[in-house]
Parts: structure tokens; sequence; C-alpha cells
């Protein structure tokens, strides 16, 4: 029987039709083989849509130009088209699918349906305006030009590298004041006037799919009701850390911006060392509990040592290999892009690219040579290892469990590169360095958790901004100030200048236009922690009993044990719920904020007692 069904998939690809076959004449009485049939020909042409799609809007991502933001729209059209036919017929010929006996074809045809009905749910001339209108946020930010603080007739200033830098580098607050003020009012305030029309499309494809809005259509990938609640529950569980630190950094920094405090307790947003104030490890300096300390700022060594961009991913991938993992394959060293050309404008936001076809791979980054992007790039290639240890998956299930996943992988391996211990290893800190002193622990931890703890709250409060938009919680005309309420709530931070709802700052953050779900670094942040903890174990590496061996100071590298426990989860893709995936990893089968407070647990313990010598009691008004 199979071959009547493959003549008729065969003359309707000569038609070329999007439509898929209608086979139920081919197996009246046996619907589960006639879906495993549709469903090996729908991969087949997904993969191609896929792979037409991804090429598309590489080219525009590495070449912004109308001709390739034309093509990309084209074939993400012409994706989307598919993914409705594809969706249209599942529904039709496959009405009992809840009744299939096989666990793994119910999963495979629910999350097409799903994906069928996002975007592709709309008319075709809907659906290009829509589109459009993602393009058009897009190209606002990634276009963007400011004017310079010292000469306000150059307006030639890129967010990176140009504002990134002053944004690091600068302790002079008027300057900070000026890039803050200038990227914000230049990518938000023009942003703005789409954003309402992007919640009302965003919202009709939720809604076409039973979702009650577009908030909720994204929190099915984490499949639970009470996801929201449990994400509140964590942050609970890890602000009075987070607190902790505030309290002793707006201690410091005041030393520097006295006059820039009030007793609110706030602190302004740009005095952080980042243009969100969503990471802080650039403000290092200004807040090292031990200057006379070796840092583990390795950005002099690795330019001493002749460190390029290349060499950056040749180190991380080799970190990868020692685990027992796979290797980068050809294709992706030919054709990413590692750094940022000089001859047209690019989308510099760092990302990996899976193009569905099982073998091209790449990563997109314009990389400096700095202790950060070395953490960056091993970031990025995790993503990729992932692509790669679910490749054989059907296209549905490549991707991560949840998508918290796809961002903790690489974070977890760097957990274990940032190590002193690592870096020793690989020759980027002298030997003489020690490795378990405890002021130089307490330096690393403070290094540390300025960018893993001080992002939390922010991880967390992007989406739940956008949650508010999406449910109708808040109006267009609250759309700025509920933004900074949310941020002083959570992290405790204000705006430099007076805002207002002709601003539009949340605007000015790279997911907010380009319509990327952001929960997932907020999970990724606890759950990395989590298999860093089960890792180590399996390295031997760490001993909860044994003070030599802390795990904030565990690195993996080399160790077989500990790659194959990874790649065991990593292969599973999105192929079973991922509490699945999460106790192959850790043994545990929900998110555990432990294992966070577990790593910090020295450095919180300092800070508790610091701020009492301070006087600098945790909070905010």
């Amino acid at each position: 029987m199979e071959w009547r069904v493959a003549a008729i998939i065969s003359l309707w690809l000569i038609a070329g039709a999007y439509s898929f076959p209608s086979v139920s004449d081919s197996f009246e009485n046996d619907l589960e083989s006639q879906a495993r049939l549709f469903l090996a020909e729908y991969d087949r042409q997904s993969s191609e849509k896929c792979f037409n799609a991804a090429n598309a809007n590489w080219n525009y991502a590495t070449d912004i130009r109308d001709e390739t933001e034309k093509i990309k729209l084209q074939k993400s059209l012409e994706n989307s088209k598919f993914q409705k036919e594809a969706w249209k017929n599942i529904t039709i010929q496959f009405k009992t699918r809840e009744n299939f006996q096989d666990p793994v074809l119910v999963r495979t045809l629910k999350k097409i349906a799903i994906i069928g009905t996002s975007a592709s749910a709309l008319p075709e001339e809907r659906l290009k305006e829509f589109k459009q209108l993602q393009n058009t946020m897009s190209k606002i930010y990634s276009t963007a030009k400011t004017c310079a603080y010292e000469d306000v007739t150059e307006c030639n200033l890129s967010l990176d590298p140009d504002l990134t830098k002053i944004m690091k580098e600068s302790r002079d607050e008027q300057q900070l004041r000026h890039a803050w003020k200038e990227w914000h009012d230049k990518v938000g305030v023009p942003i703005r006037q789409y954003y309402k029309p992007y919640v009302d499309f965003s919202n009709e494809i939720a809604k076409t799919n039973n979702f009650s809005d577009a908030g909720a259509f994204w929190l099915r990938e984490y499949e639970s009701e009470t996801f929201k609640e449990e994400i509140e529950q964590l942050w609970q569980t890890l602000k009075p850390f987070y607190q902790q630190m505030h309290a002793y950094v707006r201690a410091k920094l005041r030393d520097t911006y006295g006059d820039q405090f009030t007793e609110d307790g706030l602190i302004p947003a740009h005095l952080l060392g980042n243009m969100w104030a969503q990471s802080w490890e650039n403000i290092y300096s200004l807040v090292v509990p031990f200057p006379e300390k070796t840092s583990i700022d390795v950005t002099e060594q690795m330019k001493q040592q002749g460190y390029t961009p290349l060499k950056m991913f040749q180190v991380s991938d080799e970190f990868f290999t020692s685990l027992g993992l796979i290797p980068m394959p050809p294709e992706f060293w030919k054709e990413s892009l590692l750094e940022k050309p000089n001859d047209r404008e690019v989308v510099c936001h760092a990302s990996a690219w899976d193009f569905c076809n099982r073998k091209d791979f790449r990563i997109k980054q314009c990389t400096v040579v700095t202790t950060k992007d070395l953490i960056t790039v091993h970031h990025e290639m995790g993503h990729v290892q992932y692509y790669l240890q679910y490749k054989d998956q059907p296209l549905i299930f490549r991707r991560g469990a949840n998508p918290g996943f796809h961002e903790a992988v690489g974070d977890t391996l760097a957990l274990s590169v940032i190590t002193p211990k690592h870096l020793k290893e690989i020759g980027l800190l002298d030997d003489s360095t020690p490795i378990d002193d405890y002021e130089t622990s307490i330096n690393f931890l403070l290094s540390m958790a300025l960018e893993k703890i001080a992002f939390l709250p922010f991880g967390y409060l992007i989406d739940k901004y956008r949650w508010d938009i999406f449910d109708g919680t808040v109006e267009p005309s609250n759309y700025n100030a509920h933004w900074w309420k949310l941020r002083r709530e959570y992290q405790g931070i204000k705006p430099p200048v007076e805002r207002s709802e002709e601003n539009f700052d949340a605007g000015a953050k790279y997911h907010v236009p380009a319509d990327v779900e952001y929960l997932r670094y907020f999970v990724s942040k606890v759950i990395q922690f989590q298999f860093h903890r089960s890792l180590c174990l399996e390295a031997g590496q760490y001993d909860p009993e044994d003070p030599r061996k802390p795990l904030h100071n565990c690195d993996i590298y080399r160790s077989k044990a500990a790659g194959s426990k990874l790649a065991a989860g990593l292969a599973m893709g999105s192929s079973r719920p991922w509490p699945e995936a999460m106790k192959v990893m850790t043994g545990q089968d929900k998110m555990d904020a432990s294992a966070i407070r577990e790593y910090f647990k020295p450095l919180e313990d300092w800070l508790i007692l610091q701020n009492a010598k301070l006087a600098q009691p945790p909070g905010w008004q």
C-alpha cells in the first residue's frame, strides 16, 4: 500500500501544489500509518522551505539592503504559506489524532498544528503586512545611528561597537547620559508607532489557535499551566541575593557618581556599564572587593598572545570536542560571519543559525577580542552544539526541550571556561595566580554575579512587561510608564533623564522590536547552574562536602563522562516534555534555584557582612 501513497505524493509534487494529498483511501483502517507517511513528506518539504527562509534571512542580516530585505520577506511568506497548508491538511485528515496510540506521533501532529496556526493563520495580505511591520521595526533598530557627545554634528555612531564601548569604558557621567538618551530616543521613539499594530497582529495570531493572547501563545513551549507562578517563585527565591548585591554596588557607585544618587535607593540606569543595565560586569573595576588581587579579565593576555576572532572560536570548539562532543562541520567555518565587515550594514547582535538541512550551521557575531566576547563565543557555540546533537530528529523536534534549554547549554560550559582554573589551563592566566585564595574567589564570584545575578530581574521583566501589554492590562497610553514601573520594582533602577509617553524605551532593546520571547534567558540563568552542578558531580570536579572542590571553581574540561551526560539530554531535542530532558541531565524534573544559590553562597555571605559594615540596607523605594 505504501507505493500507492508514494505515487499520490509524487503526482502532487509534480503539480507543484502546496496542499497535501489525501491518502485515506490507501489506509482506511490504519490512520496512524497514514499520518507517518504524511509526516515524512512534511518533514522533507518543511526542511526545504525552512532552508530557503533561513538563507534569505541570513543574507539580509549580513547585508542589510532593500533587495535582501525584499527576498527575506518573500521567502518568509512562502514558508508561512506552506505551513498554513500543512496545518489545514492535518486538521482535516487527522482530526482524531488524540486517539492515536503512539504518543510521539500525537506530539508531532500537535506541534505542527500550533506552528501552522501562528503567523500563517493570517490571510495572505495581512500576513504580508505583519511581516513588513516586523522588518520595519528590526531595520530601525539595526541601522540606527546616534550623535557623538563631543560633536553633535557627527551622527554616525552605531550601537556596536561605538555606544557599547562608551557604556563599557567611559566614567564621564555626562557622556554616559548622552549616549543612553541618544540610543533610546533614536530607536525607541520611531518604533513606538509600530508597536500597537504589532500587538494587535500578535494577539490575532494567538487567538486563531485558541490562546487568550500572544503572551499565552509564547508560554506554550513551557508546557505548564502554572509557569508564570513558577517563574515568580524562582524570582522570589533569588531576590534577597540580588538585593544584597544591588546595595553593595549602589554604595560603590555613590563613591564615583555621588550627586546622581537620591534617598530613594534607585540606581540611575546609565551608570551600570550596559545600555540596558541588564548586566553590570563592565563596572567591575569600580566595585571590585579586593583590587590588589589578580583579575580574571584576560583581554590583554588574549591580545598579547595574538588571539583573533577565529582563534576564539577554535578554542571554543576544542573545549567542546574535549568532552567528546561533535566538532563544528566544514560549513560552519566556511560560511559563518565572525567579524564585523567594513563594507556593509549587518545585524551585529550575536546569533547562531540552523539552516534546517542537518549540515549547515553558522554563527553571526561582530566578535571583538575580549574576555566577554570569549564567553559569548562559547554561548553561541553551545547553540550550534545543540543543533548538532539533535540534527537527526524530525524538523519539528529540532529545537530546545524548552526555550531556556538552548540558552543554557553554552553558558553551562562557559561556567567552566571562565574559572581561574581553566584560564590557567589554557595559558591565559599566569601559573602563579592563586585559584583557591579566598579574596580571589570573592572577586571572581562578584564578577560572575555582576553578569548572572544582575541579569535576573531584567530577564524576567522584559516578558512580564509584554504579557501585561498583550493581555490588555496596559494600554498604549501607558507603555513607557509601565516599563519604568517594572524596572524600578524589579531592578531597582531609574532613567537618567525624564521620560514621557512620547518615548518607548522598551523598544530600544533588540528583542522587543525583533519579536523575540525573552523569558528563555531568565530560565537559562537558573537551569545552567543545575546543569553545571550535575556535570561537575559527573566529572568528579565538585564535592559539596569537600571545601577544596567548590562548585564555583569546577572545570569539566576533558571530562568525557560529563560530555556524555550532556549529549544524552541534548539529543532529545523537544521530542519529549522538557522535564524528561531535565531529568536525564540533572536527575531533577523541575527548575530549582538551589544550585545558583549554592554556587554564589560564599559571595552572598560576604555581601551581607559588607553591607552591614557600610550601613547599606538592601532594597529601595
